[in-house]
């Protein structure tokens, strides 16, 4: 278990505020954090880093990281920190920037081949593309197998195939080490994809806290539309199916037919429209 109940002032666009966290998380749990650019987020994973300073407690199982303003250092904290910029050692190659974390020739072997970077452990990180250099990125931060995963949009500077596939990629490794989890994500999709459990923040405070399905599919309100988009899930809901669709930053849940839900599979790709106020779902 790890409990977070801290407080830190921040300065943002609309001047000066207050960060007031407090949550519980399971241990084995995967978090998003989402929210409006400027709310916190990434501070307060900082702040559980012990990369930024703060007033108040977090602990984890039975270890103080924080106690009032008293703060265990940094590499005191069994954690992994993934950042957008990758942070890798230029000089070294992919498996001596693992190596350089720990001596493991079994791990390294085992999270190159998790994350299908068998063939190029011996390359320079110059020398890979974004999305093999945010791999090599993650698997660094696991080479401790960490209690705890720290994901700052890892995934933003990507182009939407790439974010996909190192999506599943993350999905495979938290569920292959049972790590605790916490991500900031500007994007609902992969919040859904990834998360359990979802937390808004917005002004340093939480204002929703639970499933992703409870909070992302909060909607204003019926709108004409004509979009493509990917199927994320398909559930059956006493008589009838409902089928959850990402539409570019966006997701949205649209009632199918029995015949429909036979045909079209979660990762295909559809049209989304209306005729009438009444939605069409066509794969394609």
């Amino acid at each position: 278990m790890i409990s977070i109940n801290i407080t830190k002032k921040l300065y943002g666009s609309d001047g000066e505020m207050e960060l007031n966290i407090k949550i519980d998380i399971k241990n084995g749990e995967f978090l998003a954090l989402g929210g409006e650019s400027g709310g916190g987020k990434t501070t307060l994973l900082r702040i559980i880093a012990g990369l930024d300073d703060a007033y108040g407690n977090i602990a984890v199982d039975d270890n103080l990281w924080l106690k009032d303003d008293k703060s265990l250092k940094v590499q005191q904290r069994d954690i992994g920190f993934v950042f957008q910029d990758y942070a890798l050692f230029e000089n070294m190659s992919v498996e001596e920037n693992l190596y350089f974390v720990k001596k493991d020739k079994v791990l390294v072997d085992r999270l190159l081949t998790l994350t299908s970077l068998n063939k190029l452990r011996h390359r320079l990180p110059n020398t890979l593309s974004g999305g093999q250099k945010q791999r090599v990125s993650i698997c660094r931060a696991m080479m401790r197998k960490p209690k705890l995963l720290l994901l700052d949009e890892p995934l933003s500077a990507l182009d939407p195939s790439m974010r996909v596939k190192l999506q599943d990629e993350i999905l495979l490794l938290h569920k292959e080490f049972k790590t605790t989890t916490i991500m900031v994500s500007h994007d609902p999709s992969e919040i859904y994809k990834l998360a359990n459990r979802v937390i808004m923040i917005d002004k340093g405070k939480i204002i929703s806290d639970g499933d992703p399905k409870d909070i992302l599919l909060k909607s204003s309100g019926s709108k004409k539309f004509s979009f493509e988009g990917e199927v994320l899930d398909i559930t059956k809901v006493d008589v009838v199916y409902i089928a959850i669709i990402s539409i570019g930053q966006q997701i949205t849940k649209v009632v199918i037919s029995k015949n429909e839900a036979q045909h079209i599979k979660v990762g295909d790709k559809v049209s989304l429209s209306t005729k009438a106020f009444t939605p069409i779902i066509q794969k394609i």
